[in-house]
């Protein structure tokens, strides 16, 4: 069978994970700042004297105002991302259009650069420039790294991480709907989830379970504890 022939009828036998999709980031960011920033809200209060009833107050307080604000800045942040790479799109068809050579000549280098023969790096820019409308495609994966297709949309950003954000941040709240008076409740379930969710990330992004989970539950027990001793003492100064 000639290389060709095996070219041709080649098999894939595994596929690739999304790594180019807007939803991982900002649901991964939210349920870990959710469940790390009322974890130590939580410790903090709890730290500061406060009874169950203001624990619970002020953690469904930071619960809808963390989404919130998790939910309104990613909005606006991959909703200003996509709207420049829109604009840069829209200048790159407007330079095809007008300076059509110039483009071929950068189309061109781009592969050249990229190890191809100068006289195939030509052919091969000169048979992607023949279509408009996969030429300003290629040029905006050359020149600018994105997908003009796969572009991150700012809603979905936000419910992700709208959702992921209460998710995380009910989980220490949970202890006090039940009865909880104490840190203790509310410190267990924190750890659970802390080592839960890193673990879940480093699944997701095969690294190993036990540095994910160990390395969530280090960084947010650091952050509760820090938290938990300025209540201490803004508690015991104030009282």
């Amino acid at each position: 069978m000639t290389a060709t022939a095996d070219i041709g009828t080649a098999e894939i036998h595994h596929q690739h994970r999304d790594v180019t999709g807007g939803w991982l980031r900002p649901a991964t960011f939210g349920v870990v700042d959710g469940l790390v920033s009322n974890f130590a809200l939580v410790a903090g209060v709890v730290g500061g004297g406060a009874g169950a009833h203001t624990v619970v107050l002020t953690g469904l307080a930071g619960l809808t105002a963390g989404a919130c604000s998790m939910a309104t800045g990613e909005f606006i942040s991959v909703s200003s991302q996509n709207e420049l790479a829109q604009a840069e799109i829209a200048r790159e068809r407007r330079e095809l259009e007008t300076n059509p050579a110039e483009e071929l000549r950068e189309l061109t280098l781009a592969y050249q650069a990229k190890g191809v023969r100068p006289e195939l790096a030509r052919e091969i820019a000169e048979e992607l420039t023949a279509d408009p409308e996969v030429a300003w495609r290629v040029h905006v994966r050359e020149e600018l790294g994105v997908d003009p297709d796969d572009l991150p949309q700012g809603w979905s950003a936000a419910v992700s991480s709208f959702t992921a954000f209460a998710l995380g941040a009910l989980v220490p709240l949970l202890p006090f709907f039940f009865g909880a008076s104490s840190i203790v409740p509310a410190l267990l379930a924190g750890s659970a989830g802390l080592l839960l969710t890193g673990g879940l990330t480093a699944k997701l992004t095969a690294r190993p379970l036990w540095f994910g989970a160990g390395r969530q539950l280090a960084l947010g027990g650091v952050s509760a504890a820090v938290t938990f001793v300025v209540g201490l003492l803004v508690g015991s100064g104030v009282s």
